[in-house]
């Protein structure tokens, strides 16, 4: 148990940094208070634009996958160490401590995890990623994609409930935190990835 505890803080406190807020800070602009108001890499390039939120979600996904793999350096012989860390991780990233638990939605942290628990799914679902975003315009798809396709691979793969479970605590609370999202994408109000990069909707 205690080995559990020490991965859980390790994956969270790894979590917990925000390249979206160092980002803000050096601009002197609260990305918390435009555009979804959250310190995810959407967020970042819709209010900063692409280069920036590259910056953001290549540390967003770092840090997942860093997390990973230190577990699984510091303890080899715990099952699903990776994975408890990796969702920490993620949980971490949307809800840490020191920002009233107010973070990003955890997408980008979520496929850092997926790369470093099975590289090659990675690849697969990072495709799966940019065909999605580009024939429907909205990155919202490509995460839903990504968040459902993940637990079903290693529920099959692994023929076993612990780890997709695991992975699932994830998956529920970025589905949460998309809401309105989904809603936005019904209703017709939700920013598009080209209408971003053109900075359609900057105030």
């Amino acid at each position: 148990m205690l080995s559990y505890i020490i991965v859980i803080i390790l994956g969270y406190a790894l979590g917990c940094s925000s390249m979206s807020l160092y980002i803000s800070k050096f601009k002197g602009v609260d990305i918390r208070e435009r555009g979804s108001k959250n310190l995810g890499a959407s967020n970042a390039m819709l209010v900063f634009g692409w280069k920036h939120g590259i910056a953001v979600a290549l540390h967003d996904i770092g840090k997942a996958a860093l997390a990973v793999i230190l577990a699984r350096l510091i303890f080899p012989d715990l099952p699903n160490a990776g994975a408890v860390a990796g969702v920490a991780s993620v949980l971490g990233h949307i809800f840490p401590f020191y920002l009233k638990f107010k973070g990003g939605k955890g997408f980008a942290s979520y496929y850092g995890m997926t790369l470093a628990l099975n590289w090659k799914l990675g690849l697969v679902i990072g495709i799966i990623i940019v065909v999605a975003t580009l024939v429907t315009d909205y990155i919202v798809v490509g995460t839903t994609l990504t968040i459902t396709l993940v637990p079903a691979y290693f529920g099959i793969s692994t023929r076993h409930w612990i780890m997709p479970v695991i992975l699932l605590i994830a998956t529920a609370v970025i589905v949460y935190k998309h809401r309105m999202n989904y809603v936005k994408i019904y209703k017709g109000t939700e920013i598009g990835l080209r209408s971003a990069n053109r900075g359609d909707h900057r105030a």
